[in-house]
């Protein structure tokens, strides 16, 4: 037991000292698909969800939502590195599309679970929290770095565009009396 655990030790070094050479270049990109992911589809949902009675109404457009956005994301990407001359352009929007929509599925998940708005809510925001710490934990651990403080700064740029969304949806709700 104790020579495998040695093993991986090892191994687990070995990955850190190559992403540190090449500086793991594409966390970044991560970042920015699944920070954006989360900060836009938390907040989307949680404005519907106070908008719409109909589950199935914000499954369909957080999917489309998804998906036009992973895809957005990763062409903006692209396109950023191309400008800046970059030769690995193209690996970085895929970084970026992927960690946006892996995000997203995660995100949607409890609403194709569950029929309770309350628990479909609770455990999106539950998933999001694990992803960022999960991520920053992941990332400090590859860099070196505490990860408390990223993590902190992440979860709370993610739940003040959350709750700034659903109190926009709250209020298109009581205002116009809209329900769908």
């Amino acid at each position: 037991m104790i020579s495998y655990l040695n093993k991986l030790s090892v191994h687990n070094d070995k990955i850190s000292v190559m992403l540190r050479k090449n500086k793991f270049d594409y966390a970044g990109a991560i970042v920015l698909g699944m920070h954006d992911a989360l900060v836009s589809l938390t907040g989307l949902i949680a404005g519907l969800a106070v908008a719409m009675a109909d589950r199935y109404a914000i499954i369909l457009t957080s999917v489309i939502a998804s998906v036009t956005a992973s895809l957005s994301m990763g062409a903006s990407n692209y396109l950023a590195m191309r400008t800046n001359g970059n030769a690995r352009a193209i690996v970085y929007a895929i970084y970026t599309g992927g960690a946006y929509m892996a995000t997203c599925a995660a995100l949607i998940l409890p609403f194709f679970i569950f029929e309770n708005r309350a628990i479909e809510i609770t455990i999106m925001f539950i998933i999001a929290v694990l992803e960022i710490f999960a991520f920053n934990c992941w990332l400090g651990h590859v860099q070196h770095r505490r990860y408390i403080a990223n993590f902190l700064e992440m979860l709370a740029v993610c739940t003040t565009v959350s709750v700034v969304a659903f109190i926009i949806g709250w209020c298109a709700q009581k205002i116009w009396g809209i329900q769908i």
